[in-house]
């Protein structure tokens, strides 16, 4: 009997130590280490604050002020002969429209019919297809809208390489290298599903023409699919504020703004004196117009003129594209920065501005902060009653941040709380890609071309749709990362529920479907032929 006892004391003992250790590295590390990064990432908050609000001031001054490019630029419209497309014009100078495809049969021949309608003399303007297709029905279908378009006048070039090396950047460069493009002032670069309006040229050239500080007229976007489902219209409140907020800022203030690589306007030379396109990323056109605000050139953005397109239907196509969207700046600014800092011919507040503001902030911190805060850090304090997060980190600068955003597009306004859910389940895929991006791992140079639908047949779309729900076992269609993390969530979420003495848990247990829903593949349209990664040269 006693030596049961004994047993069962040695038993309680070991308990009581186990239970004492715990506590004492409860009090010693985690709640030490929990509240530095609960400091550090209300100074990120309030960092990030002042970045959106520095830019919305800008837009709001500038709106206020009336000051367009138009205003503030030299603007002047060709005058020639009431037919522009086929009265020859020596006021107009000679434009290369380069439009770069890889498989993209569902849209090609949309982006090269309105491209081959552009109100521009035909002796002053040259469309150039650049074709890296490996798909037969892509060539053959790229092929014969170009013959269409050669025999109604129009001067298409059709080029095909035999490799795809340096993926976009290598089509561009090698198409400036033909003979014909040597006489051309301009470059217009068009993505396969871009389809600008016919008075595109005669409303972005002019700025270069009469300025010869500009470099690059940069247009907006428009989605002739945002409606299409909830994924879609939460793309379009995220692009909306990015080209009306961060992209008018940057143009009003600095002249200087990412080049989004499709829909805008170079000056060649400025292009050339900035050594052309390089393949060292997968973001080669923000790569290039860093260089070219290096050497002093200036950027201007018109957010009166945009360019129909489509966006990502799928979640795997967004998820492709968000990792070239956040690996790419990452792995620049890691190539870059010391170069910028290094750099003779530029101001310190413009080295600031692009190191700090441009890369820093808006590239690099607020993908990782928005994770790491929101759906880790913030979570784990319900388990931690000695952390107080107080209610301005966590309700009224993000919500402030949140109306800045949502203020772009106001139709869809009611969809603010899916738009907050969903970024962060996003800032979870951004942060790998930033991670690997500077870290540039062995997905650092993975491009793969966002898949689209086009818009030419709405009966196949839907076909699509329907038939590929049992295409994906549901096995196939789960995402354990984003599992995982919603499991996370909802048990800080009970727990709060239970123990807690905030409303923290409304939030995580909404956070946590959200990571449910996007787990379980229930996101976006289900598109099959999934493309496979590949990675440069």
């Amino acid at each position: 009997m006693a030596t049961s006892s004994d047993g069962l004391f040695d038993a309680l003992s070991v308990l009581g130590v186990i239970g004492y250790v715990l506590e004492q590295t409860r009090f010693i590390f985690l709640v030490p280490i929990l509240k530095r990064m609960v400091n550090l990432c209300q100074v990120i908050s309030v960092l990030l604050f002042i970045d959106a609000a520095y830019m919305a001031i800008v837009v709001a001054i500038g709106k206020l002020l009336r000051r367009t490019p138009k205003k503030v630029l030299k603007w002047e419209s060709f005058k020639n002969d009431d037919d522009v497309e086929l009265a020859p014009s020596s006021n107009h100078p000679m434009v290369l429209i380069q439009i770069p495809i890889f498989n993209e049969k569902e849209v090609c021949q949309l982006s090269i019919g309105a491209v081959c309608k552009l109100s521009w003399p035909l002796d002053r303007m040259i469309v150039q297809v650049l074709d890296d297709s490996t798909e037969k029905e892509s060539q053959k279908l790229v092929r014969l809208e170009c013959k269409k378009w050669s025999s109604e006048g129009i001067d298409i070039k059709l080029e095909v390489r035999s490799g795809r090396d340096g993926y976009k950047a290598g089509a561009l460069t090698a198409g400036m290298k033909h003979s014909y493009a040597e006489g051309c002032d301009f470059v217009v670069i068009f993505d396969a599903d871009f389809q600008p309006e016919s008075d595109f040229l005669e409303r972005t050239v002019p700025f270069l023409v009469h300025n010869p500080e500009i470099a690059l007229v940069q247009a907006g976007w428009k989605y002739g699919n945002a409606d299409e489902c909830c994924m879609t219209r939460i793309q379009e409140m995220s692009l909306n504020y990015h080209f009306a907020v961060e992209q008018k800022s940057g143009s009003s203030i600095l002249g200087f703004f990412g080049f989004n690589g499709t829909a805008g306007v170079w000056r060649i030379k400025a292009l050339n004196e900035a050594e052309g396109w390089k393949e060292r990323t997968i973001v080669e056109d923000m790569d290039l117009a860093v260089r070219a605000y290096l050497r002093g050139s200036k950027f201007v953005y018109l957010d009166d003129v945009k360019v129909k397109n489509e966006l990502p239907s799928s979640f795997q196509a967004y998820r492709y594209q968000q990792h070239r969207w956040s690996c790419g700046p990452a792995n620049l600014f890691k190539k870059m920065a010391m170069e910028i800092i290094k750099h003779q011919n530029v101001s310190l507040w413009k080295k600031a501005y692009l190191i700090y503001n441009f890369f820093f902030l808006r590239k690099i911190v607020v993908h990782i902060f928005t994770f790491v805060f929101y759906c880790l850090i913030l979570p784990a304090t319900v388990i931690f009653p000695e952390i107080e997060v107080p209610k301005w980190t966590t309700i009224y600068i993000p919500a402030t941040i949140t109306i800045l955003n949502a203020i772009a597009t106001p139709k869809s306004f009611y969809l603010i709380l899916y738009w907050i859910l969903f970024e962060n389940v996003m800032a979870m895929h951004r942060s790998k890609g930033t991670l690997i991006g500077l870290l540039e791992t062995s997905r650092v140079k993975e491009w793969i071309v966002t898949q689209k639908l086009g818009e030419s047949n709405t009966l196949t779309q839907n076909l699509i749709t329907t038939t590929s729900t049992s295409h994906y076992s549901f096995p196939e269609r789960l995402r354990w990362r984003e599992i995982m993390v919603g499991m996370y969530l909802f048990v800080c979420g009970y727990y709060d529920f239970v123990f807690g003495k905030t409303y923290l848990y409304i939030y995580l247990f909404l956070q946590s479907v959200a990571f449910f829903v996007v787990g379980v593949g229930y996101i976006g349209m289900s598109v099959p032929n999934n493309p496979q990664p590949q990675t440069t040269n």
